[in-house]
């Protein structure tokens, strides 16, 4: 399927690693000039790098989303090479902590940091979209959404404000080319998942190789009805479905990517 994003402009932010690095080369891949975003100029550029050396399009932004003053920055940057047809709001922060831990300082700082500074990338850049009559806006969400668990509450709320604030925004862009879609994931298998179930796997009896731990973790940890771990690229494959024009007609959606997860048990 040609998803047809050549000619488009695409910054995904928090993409120097992980799901963000996956979405930004899948993007690429599909003919999207892409702008890797992140803080560390080595790790962003190393991002920038592969796409090019893949043949794609990449430039790189560098800036703190937590301000007004770093967002700015970053999108006067992106815009420089042009008008920024897609936004994907990937940039977040996680700690696990207990309700006892997470104090009120920490619920501000999660809440600036994983919704406040994704409204100040749409407050940036979607006006422009909005102008030239078509556009993009995807939300890196996530199934604690609506199924929290009892630990780390301040990250757990913010992934659902991120889904509300992505249905609200689809909603202010009624009869516009614009759309305000979310990816949801499930447990991904990014290097510190691999790390955490390797480590703990063998004492709970799952096994002693990736081969037998995978299935006894996904079944004890996350049920779901893979019965594996998602991969990075299953979920750019969703951002990049939503931003081509085979989508146009979704907006204000979540599009779940967690293999049918019944219920998580971290």
């Amino acid at each position: 399927m040609e998803l047809n994003l050549g000619g488009k402009r695409a910054l995904v932010t928090g993409s120097s690693a992980g799901l963000g690095a996956a979405t930004a080369k899948l993007l690429a891949a599909e003919g999207a000039t892409v702008i890797v975003h992140g803080r560390d100029e080595a790790r962003s550029g190393r991002v920038a790098d592969a796409i090019r050396a893949a043949g794609g399009v990449a430039t790189v932004v560098l800036g703190d989303l937590d301000t007004d003053a770093g967002a700015d920055k970053v999108a006067e940057a992106a815009l420089a090479g042009g008008p920024v047809d897609i936004l994907v709001n990937n940039a977040g922060f996680y700690r696990h902590l207990s309700w006892t831990d997470a104090t009120a300082k920490e619920w501000v700082s999660t809440y600036n940091t994983n919704v406040v500074s994704g409204v100040r990338m749409i407050q940036r850049l979607v006006p422009q979209m909005r102008e030239r009559n078509w556009g993009r806006v995807i939300t890196i969400g996530g199934g604690l959404a609506t199924q929290p668990m009892n630990t780390h509450p301040q990250y757990n709320a913010t992934l659902a404000a991120r889904h509300n604030l992505a249905v609200s925004l689809a909603r202010e862009l009624k009869d516009t080319r614009v759309t305000s879609n979310v990816v949801s994931p499930g447990a991904i298998l990014v290097e510190a998942t691999k790390e955490l179930v390797t480590g703990i796997g063998p004492a709970r009896g799952w096994g002693n190789t990736w081969e037998e731990i995978e299935p006894n973790a996904v079944n004890s940890l996350i049920p779901n009805d893979r019965g594996r771990f998602g991969r990075a690229d299953e979920i750019a494959a969703a951002v990049a479905y939503l931003c081509s024009d085979y989508a146009e007609y979704i907006s204000g959606a979540t599009i779940r990517v967690d293999g049918g997860l019944v219920k998580s048990a971290f």
